[in-house]
């Protein structure tokens, strides 16, 4: 019997606390060995919840003192992302990377090619790949029973209309990585490169609303894609009415999603993968020539991705994003804000060149 991979997770604030630490926890053959926070409180929750868990005031002591680690969880603020990345590589340890991979696309490219270099294993949670609404468009799509796809519609839009000043996703400067666009951004242009590839073509509208705000609150990017689907996205921390919902428009139906997907509420609300109701969605709402109809929405499974990264570990399988994928979405970030810079459309071909 193989002995449970060990992993420990650099920050425990929210995506370290409600995301990963659970996942791991329910994941088979994952054992969750230690965790960095300099916060005692949170490091109280995480001794709390997680019997025999060790906890380090950060990467650095971490990666001194825990023996024998199978892989490490990158969960901190964005800045920190990739120097912890490095020093995870430079002892050959595996690496997953909460979302987004980095600030900028050049240095995660480099990050992803070195760790490509040295044979060690490296991916990105894209944890909305596995929402329950992506799932059924994703599914949806690639049946043909929508006919040509023509547009694709995302909107995440949440009403917050007081700035964070604590929050480090608040705050200025280009090194902390903050703003809607990098934050909800790199989940919607990934669930759109993920259906139809490439972006051809990009236009953004990106602005700062909220009194106070330091960088973006609310965006809109549109993506030509090769073969000319457009997708539409946008994002927004200012939409009173606002709220998150998918649509897919064919030439002979169309889908629409309602609402957010439960899974991260339910994890809040200490649930796991399995319990009743997990990932359990509202029906969407389905047209065609016919008429109009529900469709069920497939469970949300945010469980399948530490699966997935444990069976690359033990078993030399794909781990379930390549990291590739997420260096494609910032260059699209990228392109996003040149456009609304120049109030222009940014052709991405003639940037990629012959």
């Amino acid at each position: 019997m193989r002995r449970a991979l060990r992993v420990a997770i650099a920050g425990y604030g929210l995506a370290g606390e409600v995301f990963h630490a659970p996942l791991i926890s329910v994941t088979d053959g994952l054992s969750l060995v230690a965790v960095t926070t300099s916060d005692a409180e949170r490091a109280a929750r995480a001794r709390a919840a997680h019997a025999g868990v060790e906890v380090f005031a950060d990467a650095d002591e971490l990666l001194r003192r825990v023996d024998e680690l199978d892989l490490l969880v990158v969960a901190t603020p964005n800045r920190l992302h990739l120097p912890v990345a490095r020093r995870a590589l430079a002892q050959r340890i595996a690496v997953v990377m909460d979302k987004p991979l980095a600030v900028q696309a050049e240095p995660a490219a480099a990050l992803v090619d070195d760790f490509e270099a040295a044979g060690v294993p490296f991916t990105v949670f894209q944890n909305r790949r596995w929402d329950g609404d992506f799932l059924t468009v994703r599914r949806i799509a690639a049946s043909g029973e929508l006919g040509s796809i023509t547009r694709f519609e995302s909107r995440y839009e949440r009403f917050r209309p007081a700035v964070d000043a604590a929050g480090w996703r608040e705050r200025a400067g280009a090194d902390e990585g903050g703003g809607l666009l990098l934050d909800l951004g790199a989940h919607l242009i990934d669930q759109a490169l993920t259906l139809f590839g490439p972006a051809e073509r990009v236009y953004a509208e990106i602005a700062m609303r909220r009194q106070g705000a330091q960088v973006n609150d609310d965006a809109f990017v549109a993506l030509e894609h090769t073969g000319g689907v457009r997708s539409h996205l946008w994002m927004s921390a200012i939409a009173p009415v606002g709220g998150r919902s998918l649509r897919l428009s064919g030439t002979r139906a169309g889908i629409e999603t309602p609402g957010l997907d439960p899974q991260e509420d339910q994890l809040v609300a200490g649930l796991r993968p399995g319990d009743e109701g997990w990932g359990a969605g509202r029906p969407a709402r389905y047209v065609d020539g016919a008429g109009e109809g529900t469709l069920e929405i497939e469970s949300g499974a945010y469980e399948q991705f530490y699966a997935g990264v444990r069976d690359a570990l033990t078993d030399a399988t794909q781990m379930p994003v390549d990291p590739r994928d997420s260096v494609a979405a910032l260059r699209v970030i990228e392109a996003a804000r040149r456009s609304a810079r120049s109030a222009t459309i940014i052709d991405t071909t003639q940037e990629r060149g012959p």
